[in-house]
């Protein structure tokens, strides 16, 4: 990739960051400083990932926890590598458990949702692969700042405060532990307050001396389970000890002699490449990235790759279709020809807001990490295991209670899962990690990112810069409020149902790092939130 042909159009408060020797791009700068001082110490660029993982568990509690999941797609000597860290439904717990507590669907608060964490098996994995340091390296800046504290960035100060109102309004006594953890003086800490959370320092401790297998099989695994069943939940001791990760093959598409990978189903990436299969049947030029006919052809896109995605996509033994019949050529040409001048009609449903951290990272080896972890919808289900500082997960809540959907509920099932990481390739290269956080508009962000790079030639800040925009149900589009009014007219003037959004945090928050053919990284960091690109 040509830097030089890469040009900066949009304002922004960040210029994109050069270096040669190292990269961390995270969305708080806390972890992306704790990634680089692992790279300093010797560590590689999976070493530097697992050390703003686990930090990011601490200085960013809103959207993640260590009792989340996890995706990551490493490249190493040449070749990338898929982890696929995301657990699958207690064996207690079926359709007939929740609709007999009355629910018509999974509800995001409390243990319907909670599935298998797979994040503290993730970093294990990573570290005992492809690391050069031990995990209790990796994982000490994330134990220090557990232990001593650290002042709340402002993003997060708010989002903790929504978490606050939100479990507050829930009630129930199974939240007081998330209360004692987040909230022990009756409030969410305030922006640059001293929060700290030693049950978190002890916790990370253990999982890096055990290599997660405490987590698993040992004393934090009974406090799981134990608090489970005090308190109506499904998770129980062989869920948690039979889990491991699983390393998949990625999935990719060739998008105009460029490589786009993601992580196969469960997960959600696969939408992404539909819509990128469909749009490499046209031609845009590269100055006409904020033109109606651009907008359109993209929009129609993601609609045709969304109703293929929600309704084909679940835990990959289960999926009625295969990923190569989805994204070959015959199909794309197939809904290709369905894209005319005026809006389609979609017909999903609408999708829920999400909790997700992404970090990118690069080292002067070759090596490049895209992760991505979360605990979905901000804090997850409220559930914060007592004296330990896990908060778990909800990604149950994606799964359908219609027995006959390839994504329906059953014990021992992964669900449709949507955080995403993603890697661009060029002639068997390595470009780069990229990726966006926030729920269903994910694949949609990563296809944005992508365009921004490959269509229309912005650098990694300019493309996460760049006025963005989200299907959200139907012909309904959000769209940022920067977004050109003229051009929101037009495509409204087509049928598209246009609606600014309440806020830019609304449209996800992304990382990019690419390297060039002689060395050199090139990293933008989400001017949405608190983060920003170490490097050296």
């Amino acid at each position: 990739m040509d830097f030089d042909a890469l040009y900066y159009p949009y304002p922004s408060r960040r210029s994109v960051v050069y270096a040669r020797n190292g990269m961390v791009a995270t969305s708080q700068p806390l972890a992306a400083a704790a990634g680089l001082a692992v790279l300093r110490r010797g560590g590689n660029a999976i070493d530097a990932a697992v050390a703003a993982a686990a930090c990011l568990t601490v200085v960013e509690p809103t959207s993640n926890g260590i009792g989340g999941d996890a995706f990551a797609l490493v490249w190493s000597q040449g070749r990338l590598y898929g982890l696929n860290a995301s657990g699958p439904a207690p064996a207690a717990l079926t359709i007939d458990a929740v609709t007999k507590r009355g629910c018509r669907e999974i509800p995001p608060d409390g243990w319907l949702g909670v599935t298998v964490p797979g994040a503290p098996a993730a970093w294990a994995a990573l570290a005992e692969r492809f690391g050069s340091l031990t995990l209790s390296e990796a994982l000490q800046p994330a134990v220090e700042y557990a232990e001593a504290g650290y002042p709340v960035s402002p993003v997060c100060s708010r989002l903790w405060e929504q978490g606050r109102r939100r479990f507050a309004a829930a009630g129930g006594e199974e939240f007081r532990p998330w209360f004692d953890t987040f909230a022990p003086g009756g409030r969410a800490p305030r922006a640059g307050e001293v929060w700290r959370s030693p049950d978190h320092g002890r916790t990370l401790r253990r999982i890096a001396e055990s290599g997660a297998k405490d987590f698993y099989r040992g004393e934090l695994a009974e406090r799981t389970v134990a608090f489970a069943k005090s308190s109506g939940g499904y998770l129980g001791a062989d869920d948690l000890a039979g889990y491991s990760p699983e390393w998949v093959e990625p999935i990719g598409v060739n998008y105009r002699g460029y490589g786009v990978w993601e992580i196969p189903p469960n997960g959600h990436g696969l939408v992404t490449l539909l819509a990128l299969n469909i749009l490499k049947g046209f031609d845009f030029d590269p100055g006409a990235k904020d033109a109606v006919e651009t907008y359109h052809k993209q929009f129609e896109a993601v609609k045709l790759a969304f109703a293929d995605g929600l309704a084909f996509i679940a835990d990959p033994r289960k999926m009625r279709v295969t990923v190569a019949e989805l994204l070959s050529d015959a199909y794309a040409d197939e809904r290709r020809r369905l894209i005319g001048r005026e809006a389609l009609a979609a017909a999903p449903g609408s999708p829920p807001r999400g909790g997700t951290v992404y970090l990118a990272t690069a080292d002067a080896a070759g090596n490049m990490v895209s992760y991505i972890q979360s605990n979905y919808m901000g804090f997850g289900s409220g559930l914060v295991v007592p004296g330990t500082g896990i908060a778990l997960h909800n990604r149950g809540c994606n799964f359908s209670l219609d027995p006959d959907h390839a994504n329906c509920l059953e014990p021992g099932k992964k669900p449709y899962h949507t955080i995403i990481p993603g890697f661009l390739t060029k002639d068997g290269r390595a470009v780069g990690p990229f990726g966006v956080m926030g729920a269903f508009v994910q694949p949609q962000g990563h296809l944005q990112m992508v365009m921004n790079t490959v269509d229309f030639g912005l650098n990694p800040q300019a493309a996460l810069d760049a006025p963005r925009w989200q299907w959200t149900r139907g012909k309904t589009f959000e769209v940022e409020h920067q977004f050109p009014e003229a051009v929101a007219e037009a495509l409204a003037r087509r049928g598209h149902d246009i609606r600014r959004s309440v806020g830019n945090l609304a449209m996800g928050r992304g990382q990019i790092i690419w390297r060039d053919a002689a060395g050199v990284l090139a990293g933008g960091s989400e001017p949405r939130t608190d983060g920003t690109v170490a490097a050296w």
